[in-house]
């Protein structure tokens, strides 16, 4: 008799233990809309990569790539030599290349955790045959930046970030 009340309990047990160590609590996120403004370069069309970079100044995450064929992606060597490493699936936060003068706007999702505690967000930029950017954009996620424009230094002109 007592076995068989054991029995009884044990699915709730597991069910139970499933539940706390099957779910984890996603941290609440904001969309911006940003807007990438090129400079007018000739060439081809310029690979883009928006990383957050974490306040140690290391690679934490892709949020969003310009240049859907990947081939390509070893170009923009800092960059790949994190997402080499980590191999997440980017084909979902991908876009066509942008080309001089042009403009794209997307949106990208920021956990609202790391803003204003040192984080940053960086812009790498390449265009085959020419030039590699780094950090073509960087800049500290605060408040005030998250809702303001930069200016580029090389293929950006600038980017402008607009809550949604």
């Amino acid at each position: 008799m007592r076995n068989f009340k054991l029995l009884r309990k044990a699915p709730l047990l597991v069910l139970a233990i499933m539940l706390s160590f099957g779910f984890t609590i996603k941290q609440p996120t904001s969309s911006y809309k940003c807007m990438i403004q090129m400079t007018n370069y000739t060439g081809e069309g310029a690979y883009i990569v928006i990383s957050l970079i974490n306040p140690e100044g290391d690679y934490e995450k892709t949020l969003y790539v310009q240049g859907d064929d990947d081939e390509w992606y070893f170009d923009i060597t800092e960059w790949w030599q994190f997402q080499g490493k980590v191999r997440a699936d980017i084909d979902a936060i991908t876009g066509a290349t942008i080309s001089g003068g042009e403009r794209a706007i997307s949106v990208i999702e920021i956990e609202d955790e790391k803003i204003d505690s040192g984080y940053k967000i960086r812009f790498e930029t390449a265009v085959e045959d020419q030039e590699y950017y780094t950090d073509d954009v960087e800049f500290e996620l605060t408040s005030e930046s998250v809702k303001s424009k930069v200016e580029g230094k090389g293929f950006i002109r600038y980017i402008r970030l607009l809550p949604q």
